[in-house]
């Protein structure tokens, strides 16, 4: 009977939600698809010949965004999870920071340098939010080092974060590597959610 009753409440708060009615209205993989249009919308990065790379992909919504905007460009969507194909996106099932997928997406790419790499990875939920927020700050990190690697001088990261302990770790490293951070929280966010995002274009010379 709880399974039921929580199984219930689930449904009615997601009905409420625009932006989850949205999605299924526009055939979008997931609400998250109006997290990254907002953000294209405020900063401008998705282009018709961008390479794009998207860590964390499954079940697909931000690849999907991407590839109604890049038409000439490249697309690959990285993930430990099956995702299902979508037109015009290359997917590539692996831990995007283990060496031998770091090296399919640089044979990918043909070992050119990318022009946007993007993430909504999040650490599996434990109960604990302290303990979530500060694992979901370390993919966000080892995302970031992977960006240092693989993006063009003025390329563009964006990555999930909670805000949290490790934010400030987070925000240092950024500020290091990049001419422009900024925190964003997307009003198709979540208020009641910690979740932000990092974006960051164009690297300093350290």
């Amino acid at each position: 009977m709880k399974k039921k009753k929580i199984s219930k409440n689930w449904l009615a708060k997601h009905k409420k939600d625009q932006f989850f009615t949205q999605s299924k209205i526009h055939g979008f993989r997931s609400r998250s698809s109006f997290k990254l249009i907002e953000m294209n919308n405020k900063f401008k990065f998705l282009q018709k010949n961008s390479l794009l790379l998207d860590l964390g992909s499954s079940p697909g919504g931000w690849s999907q965004v991407a590839s109604k905007i890049i038409s000439k460009g490249k697309i690959l969507s990285v993930d430990i999870k099956e995702m299902e194909n979508i037109n015009k996106v290359d997917f590539i099932k692996g831990n995007c920071f283990e060496q031998k997928t770091y090296e399919k997406i640089k044979n990918y790419f043909n070992n050119e340098k990318i022009n946007v790499l993007i993430s909504d990875m999040a650490a599996n939920t434990s109960g604990n939010k302290s303990l979530d927020s500060y694992n979901t700050g370390e993919l966000c990190l080892n995302a970031m080092n992977l960006a240092i690697q693989i993006l063009h001088n003025d390329g563009v990261f964006i990555s999930k974060l909670f805000m949290g302990s490790i934010f400030t770790e987070i925000h240092e490293k950024a500020n290091k590597y990049f001419k422009k951070v900024i925190k964003y929280k997307p009003s198709s966010s979540k208020k009641e959610s910690k979740e932000v995002y990092i974006y960051c274009k164009g690297f300093l010379k350290v």
